[in-house]
């Protein structure tokens, strides 16, 4: 299934784009998402970000299916 996946932050600034197309098996999982784009980026990225699937967070496990909108969120500090 082809997916657009959103990046924020430290991410997006990794990728040099807010969005990456990436091509992943039918059931693919949030963990799958996550190993697929870090990947690409390596370790210019904080090894923990959030998730949403759909604008809810969702876990490692959860699977993704073709349409889902999924977003990878850093950890935000402020202060």
């Amino acid at each position: 299934m082809e997916l657009n996946i959103l990046l924020f932050a430290s991410w997006a600034e990794a990728l040099g784009a807010s969005a990456v197309a990436l091509s992943l098996p039918e059931r693919a999982t949030v963990a799958d998402v996550l190993a697929a784009v870090r990947a690409r980026v390596g370790d210019r990225v904080l090894p923990t970000p959030m998730v949403a699937v759909n604008h809810r967070y969702a876990p490692p496990s959860a699977v993704i299916r073709a349409g889902d909108e999924v977003a990878i969120i850093p950890p935000v500090a402020g202060g």
